[in-house]
Parts: C-alpha cells; structure tokens; sequence
C-alpha cells in the first residue's frame, strides 16, 4: 500500500524544534571525533543548527533530514580547521622517507598486510571490530587522524582538505601515509594478536 500524498510531504518537511534533542548528541559526537576539542564541537554544531535554520527554505527533501544536517555540520568542521590552521599545522619531517618506503609502495598500498588479514568481510561485520578501529584512530596524533578521518571516512575531496587544513597536497600524502601505518600497527596490536575467543571444531 503506498503512502498519501500527505504523509510523504510531512516526511519531506523540516521540524527544527526537535533537531536537538534527535540529533543534538550524534552531532557533538561527529564534531568531537574530528576536532577533539570539547568547546570546538560544542561551536561547530551550534553554528550548524544556526545555518540550517536559515536554510530551512532551501532544502527539497532530496536526502534525509538529517542526511541533510550533518552535510552542513561537516562544511561547519571544515570551517573550524580554516581558522585553526596554524595549531594543527606540521611540516615533513626528515627521517621518515625510508620508513613509508619500506610500508608502502608507489601507489600508496601496503607492502605487506598486518598480520593474517583473512577474511575481512566476515571481520567488518562485527562492532567490536569498528569499536577497536575508532579507539586507534583516536590514538592516532591529531594531524594524522584529522587527515584520515576527513579523506578516508568523511570522504572530503582532498583539494578541500588541504585548503582546511592549511597543507600541500604532499604533505597531506605523508599524513595519511603515517597514519595508515599507525592503523595498520595498531589493528595488528588490538585485533589480530589476540587468541581467538570462538570455538574450533
């Protein structure tokens, strides 16, 4: 049976009054995995409900309401990086040219996997699994997880990145770099030397 018309343009409509208490906690939790800075998130998705607010005429209920939201609170973050700049800002360190040649080839993939990378599909399906990626990319140092997070999760486009964040296009590689690297140590720490917990036949 499908649904009336009316039911379908109530879906299709904003309800600003709620967007707080649905979605306040989600967002500040986005914005603090990102910026790891309590007050910066708290700004970030205070300025967010502020500019959608007053795009509310603008939106056409092509994507989810908030689908729709948290594409603003993300240009919000981006906005957040512009202005601190200088504090995350790193230069290339010397040194570490043999390290990433020595992980990683031409193309940027690892030489070799960590550990007995084996059946990943079934891997991914369990949270724990995401739970333990979250807390190494959290023990990353914050310019390498900024990097990966914007690039790898949030799927930024990597011209935009580098203008947020005040970097070349190379340096953003050696970030990235490093911070796969740091994953791949971590994963390899946190997931796979650990003994298995099921039963073997």
């Amino acid at each position: 049976m499908k649904d009336s018309p009316e039911k379908a343009s109530r879906e299709n409509e904003l309800d600003p009054e709620s967007w707080l208490d649905r979605y306040g906690d989600e967002m500040f939790r986005y914005a603090y995995a990102r910026l790891r800075h309590r007050t910066q998130a708290e700004d970030a998705v205070q300025e967010c409900l502020l500019a959608a607010l007053n795009a509310c005429s603008k939106y056409q209920g092509k994507s989810s309401e908030k689908t729709w939201l948290f594409g603003i609170l993300k240009h919000k973050i981006l906005d957040q990086f512009r202005h601190n700049t200088r504090e995350i800002q790193i230069e290339i360190e010397p040194g570490n040219d043999t390290l990433l040649e020595r992980n990683f080839d031409s193309s940027g993939a690892w030489r070799k996997p960590p550990g007995i990378w084996q059946d990943p599909d079934s891997m991914v399906e369990h949270d724990q699994f995401w739970n333990m990626i979250e807390r190494c990319i959290n023990g990353l140092p914050k310019t390498l997880s900024v990097a990966i997070r914007l690039i790898e999760i949030d799927d930024v486009d990597s011209d935009e990145v580098c203008d947020s964040i005040g970097i070349s296009k190379s340096n953003l590689w050696v970030r990235l770099h490093r911070a796969r690297l740091g994953l791949r140590d971590c994963i390899q720490r946190s997931w796979f030397s650990q003994p298995s917990t099921g039963n073997e036949a």
